[in-house]
């Protein structure tokens, strides 16, 4: 069997495992310069918070989480042009839009509070939050759909399958635990989304969409 030969787009794919790498740094040790932090019932989003006293840590440990994050998702759309199935292009392009869209409305959101004036309002960003989360959801299923239909992405479609059984987990569990466990149930929720970005830079560096230029429906 032909060795397939990585190109310099196959190598962006890394971006994804280490934006995991970076996000997963800064959940660990971040909390080390928040006194009191409690992990169990926190949500991960209180030690970047400008006010916070974690936030100058957060930056430099998980500094490479949103953009290679992004870069990676970016990098597999323009890869998977004229290949996979329509179903899959779309739930990839539909996710490299909301993670876009996501780093572009964070940063205003951030921007706002540091400069202490309150453009968003908490029921703006919890509306942003919904959406963003909603074409989270929609992306996967649409590649969870696509990867079962095409057959030759089965492994991608049952990791995302599993990926998505740990998300909705993640989000029941914060309807359903006491206030105090709310910090589990955010770490469910974003795990499995950001092991699933890597994932998928996983199989664009390991070339497996190279030489499949199906279009089926």
């Amino acid at each position: 069997m032909m060795k397939t030969e990585k190109t310099l787009i196959n190598w962006f794919g890394l971006f994804g495992v280490i934006s995991l790498i970076s996000y997963t740094l800064g959940v660990i040790f971040a909390p080390s310069a928040y006194p009191g932090y409690n992990w169990m019932s926190q949500p991960i989003t209180h030690l970047y918070r400008v006010d916070a006293p974690s936030f100058a840590l957060w930056n430099q440990l998980a500094s490479l989480y949103a953009i290679g994050g992004l870069v990676c998702v970016i990098m597999l759309s323009i890869a998977i042009q004229g290949k996979w199935n329509k179903l899959l292009r779309s739930g990839v392009y539909l996710m490299s839009g909301t993670l876009w869209f996501s780093s572009i409305g964070s940063a205003l959101i951030r921007f706002s509070v540091a400069e202490g004036a309150i453009i968003f309002p908490s029921l703006a960003i919890g509306i942003f939050d919904s959406v963003i989360m909603l074409s989270i959801v929609a992306s996967m299923i649409l590649i969870m759909v696509g990867g079962y239909r095409g057959r030759k992405f089965v492994s991608i479609a049952v990791s995302t399958t599993v990926a998505l059984i740990l998300l909705f987990v993640g989000l029941i569990s914060g309807l359903l635990l006491p206030v105090e466990y709310a910090g589990i149930a955010h770490r469910l929720v974003l795990f499995p989304l950001n092991g699933f970005i890597a994932l998928l830079g996983l199989y664009l560096f390991m070339g497996k969409l190279n030489n499949d230029r199906s279009i089926t429906v």
